[in-house]
């Protein structure tokens, strides 16, 4: 897959790539991984979802070749601009965008601070929305994690986090990997009522562990005003990017075609 190249809004140099061709009717969809692997953890689900829509899988600030080293440039606000940045890179008024984990909490910024850029979301398995003692919590576990990294190096500071998870990990950069955790520092938000602005067309599917509670998808769906909770959701099951294209391909799929009346509107 040949690299997109563009620049983020302070300057810093980032990369994206597009796996399949898709028909020139379908809409764009930036779809983000989650905290630890890059892009390749969803290149399964992007080429199934190639019939369906132009799917744009950026590496995020701080993994794989968006090399990030500088804590201080790792914060929700800058990960939004980030997402801006690559829909102005590809030309584009409005966009579908979504993500599993760090992927789908940057993916609620972006349509908060700039909607009338973003056209409908998808989100998997969310991160949990902590109250001050969880966001301790938070902290301390990316803290430990940084610490890790920079004693025993990337495969020391996932094994106990992501033990089957090697497909993704070999080409990155464990210096940006350390600052990226200071993204803990940050909160994401107060509450799930700042989030009923949102007013797109909203996928939301489930996660299945304590820092993507099942119960926050459920009470998310039933805020926004246009979302749609998923008859699926992530599982223990689920141990290989094959196995993730494969679960959640359909539902997306299926999400395109219902609202494709909106998303014809943006066609790549």
């Amino acid at each position: 897959m040949p690299p997109i190249r563009y620049t983020g809004h302070d300057g810093w140099p980032l990369t994206a790539f597009t796996p399949e061709d898709a028909p020139p009717e379908a809409p764009v969809l930036v779809l983000m991984h989650g905290g630890g692997p890059d892009h390749r953890s969803l290149v399964p689900l992007a080429r199934r979802l190639a019939g369906s829509a132009h799917v744009i899988l950026p590496d995020i600030r701080g993994y794989g070749r968006s090399v990030c080293d500088d804590p201080a440039r790792h914060t929700w606000a800058q990960y939004a601009l980030d997402v801006i940045s690559l829909v102005d890179h590809l030309d584009v008024d409005r966009a579908l965008v979504g993500g599993a984990g760090l992927g789908a909490t940057i993916s609620l910024r972006t349509a908060l601070a700039y909607p009338d850029r973003v056209a409908g979301l998808v989100l998997i398995s969310l991160e949990d929305i902590r109250d001050d003692t969880a966001k301790q919590a938070e902290i301390a576990f990316m803290e430990a994690f940084a610490a890790r990294v920079h004693a025993g190096g990337l495969d020391a500071a996932w094994n106990p986090i992501l033990p089957n998870l090697r497909e993704a990990l070999p080409d990155a950069d464990p210096a940006s990997a350390a600052a990226a955790a200071a993204i803990g520092y940050d909160r994401a938000f107060e509450s799930v009522d700042e989030l009923v602005a949102i007013d797109v067309p909203a996928l939301i599917i489930p996660g299945a562990d304590w820092r993507h509670p099942a119960s926050l998808a459920k009470q998310l769906a039933g805020t926004l005003p246009y979302g749609r909770l998923a008859t699926v959701a992530m599982s223990t099951d689920l141990q290989s990017s094959d196995d993730f294209g494969r679960a959640f391909a359909p539902v997306i799929q299926t999400f395109l075609i219902e609202f494709s009346d909106i998303f014809s509107k943006i066609k790549s």
